[in-house]
This record gives structure tokens, sequence and C-alpha cells, in this order.
């Protein structure tokens, strides 16, 4: 495999677990000092979006076909492997639905905390307590850093693949 490969992968890998710890730190008491920015998810967006695009056009670039690609997703060392698994099984277990239910966005106004409630027949602004609001603001914090570690995760993994490939693909070559 090419060191592009392996860099491209270590890249996506090493950006998916510096989210998923920070997601995993929402689970602490208090909140992460990120809550009122919105440079976290720019940052996180800008760089998603070239990471995952980019394994995907490899992927797709080694023209391989869908059972040849799952037998190179096997391919990594077992250690690669273990590593990428736990990441991906941490992204969903930090995915699952809170105890918040149906509220989301939450935002204060004044002295007094909001929360969007998406309930079927329920749906707009409600007013919650300091204690609710805290714990929508972390369950959103929890999604906005644990989805896009887990598609990090997952980028990571499909160029490792389609580096695999590559090197499959270069042994048979003719001479």
């Amino acid at each position: 495999m090419g060191w592009s490969f392996k860099l491209h992968g270590g890249i996506a890998a090493g950006l998916s677990t510096v989210l998923l710890l920070l997601a995993g730190l929402t689970w602490l008491p208090g909140t992460l000092p990120l809550t009122g920015s919105k440079w976290p998810v720019a940052i996180i967006a800008a760089l998603l979006f070239p990471t995952f695009m980019a394994a995907l056009v490899r992927i797709i670039r080694s023209g391989a076909d869908r059972h040849t690609v799952w037998l190179a997703f096997r391919c990594p060392p077992a250690k690669v492997q273990a590593g990428l698994g736990a990441l991906a099984i941490a992204g969903v277990v930090l995915t699952l639905p809170s105890d918040e239910g149906n509220l989301q966005a939450p935002e204060m106004k004044g002295d007094r905390y909001f929360a969007f409630d998406t309930a079927p027949y329920a749906r707009g602004a409600i007013e919650v307590s300091r204690s609710q609001y805290v714990a929508v603001l972390e369950s959103d914090q929890r999604s906005m850093l644990a989805i896009p570690g887990t598609l990090f995760a997952g980028a990571a993994y499909v160029v490792l693949a389609a580096g695999e490939l590559r090197r499959a693909d270069g042994g048979f070559q003719a001479s």
C-alpha cells in the first residue's frame, strides 16, 4: 500500500479519534467550552467533506466490484481493523438517542431557556428548566461531534481498503 493511502487513512482515523473523544467528554459534568461557537462546525465540515469525498473517489477509481471491496476491507492488519472497529462502535454508541427525547436546538433568551420540541403533535419551541437546557445542549454537542467522527472512521477504512486494492492490482501487472 502506498504512503498516501496510509497518510490519508491515518489523518481520517486521527480526526475520528479526536472528535469521538470530545463527544465522550460531553457525558462528564459541565459543558464543553465549544458551546456557543459556530467555528467548530465549520472546521469539521471543511475537513470532513474533502477527506470523505477523496476516500470515495479512491475506492471508485479502484474499479473493484462490491465483493472484492468487501474482501479488501479484511486486508488491513488486525490491530488497524480493531482500532477502526472500536472507533465505529464508539461512534454508533455516542449517536444513540439520549434521555432528552424530542428536545433539540437549545437556546437561551435572557434568563429563560428554550428547546425545540420535535414531538409529532407538539412541534415548536418550549420553555425548559436550566437542567434540561444543559442536558439538551450536551446531547446536541455529542451528536455534532460523534456523527462526523463516525464518518471519519468510515473514510479511514475505505481509504485503507482502496490502498489494499491498489497494492493487489500492482502485483498482477503484466511485464
